[in-house]
C-alpha cells in the first residue's frame, strides 16, 4: 500500500501539470506562481488557492527533507492526502453545469398573460421565468418586475387589466440580470460569475444554460444563486 507521502506527490505532480496546461507557463516556475496565474483563468484554482499554496510548501518539506529513497520526514495526514487527490480529480474531470443542472426549463411567450406566469410560480415555486417572442429570447420575468408593474398601475379600486408578460418585462428596472453560459462550463466558474456580479453591483438572477452559450439556442438548464448554495 503506497505511503501518504507517495500519494501526495503523485497528486501534486498531476496538479502541477494541470496548472501548466491552464496557464502555458514553463515547468521551472514555482508552483505558487502557477497557482497565481491559473486562478485568474480557472475558478476551481481560485477556490482552492490557499490549499494549493500550502500543498506547495508541504511538497517542498517532503522532497527536500528525505533521508533516503523510501523515507520521508513529513508524512501528510490522511485528510490532506484526500483533499489534494480530490482537487486533482476536480481539475482533471471538472463537474459541468450541464451535469448538475440540466433539466426541462419552463419558458413562456411574450404575448401570454401574467396569469399564466403566476400559475407557474404558484405550482413550481419559480422565481425567474424566461420569455420568448417568435423563438427569440426577450428576457427574464422576476418578482421585482411584477411588483414594479403593480406599483405603476395602482388605482384606488385596484381593478387592473391582466397584462401580458411583455408588459411586465417592460417594468423590469434591471433588464440584464442573466447570462447565457455553455453547457461545458464548470460549476466553480458558474459560482464565480455570481460572485463577480455581486462585487460589481450588477447582481445576476440566473445563468441560462445552452449547449454553446447562445441566447437563441434551446434552454437546457437554469442556475440561480440558491441552486449553488444547496450544493454546499
Amino acid at each position: 500500500m503506497p505511503k501518504n507521502s507517495e500519494r501526495f506527490l503523485v497528486a501534486y505532480n498531476r496538479i502541477d501539470k494541470s496548472l501548466m496546461k491552464i496557464t502555458d507557463l514553463p515547468s521551472h516556475l514555482s508552483f505558487a506562481k502557477k497557482v497565481d496565474k491559473a486562478k485568474q483563468q480557472n475558478a476551481l484554482v481560485a477556490h482552492y488557492e490557499d490549499d494549493l499554496k500550502e500543498f506547495g510548501s508541504l511538497r517542498n518539506a517532503i522532497v527536500h527533507n528525505r533521508t533516503g529513497l523510501d523515507y520521508a520526514i513529513a508524512e501528510p495526514h490522511d485528510v490532506i492526502v484526500e483533499l489534494i487527490e480530490l482537487i486533482d480529480e476536480k481539475l482533471s474531470h471538472p463537474v459541468t453545469v450541464k451535469e448538475l443542472f440540466e433539466r426541462k426549463v419552463h419558458t413562456l411567450q411574450a404575448h401570454e398573460s401574467l396569469a399564466v406566469a403566476l400559475k407557474l410560480v404558484r405550482e413550481k415555486k419559480f422565481n425567474q421565468l424566461p420569455i420568448y417572442e417568435k423563438g427569440r429570447f426577450i428576457g427574464l420575468i422576476t418578482a421585482d418586475g411584477i411588483m414594479n408593474w403593480l406599483a405603476g398601475q395602482y388605482t384606488e379600486d385596484i381593478c387592473l387589466e391582466i397584462p401580458t408578460l411583455l408588459d411586465i418585462h417592460n417594468h423590469e428596472k434591471r433588464k440584464k440580470t442573466y447570462r447565457f453560459v455553455k453547457s461545458t462550463m464548470s460549476v466553480y466558474e458558474a459560482e464565480g460569475f455570481f460572485k463577480k456580479s455581486i462585487s460589481s453591483g450588477n447582481r445576476l438572477e440566473a445563468l441560462l444554460i445552452t449547449e454553446q452559450g447562445g441566447k437563441d439556442e434551446k434552454l437546457i438548464g437554469i442556475i440561480t444563486p440558491l441552486d449553488l448554495l444547496k450544493l454546499d
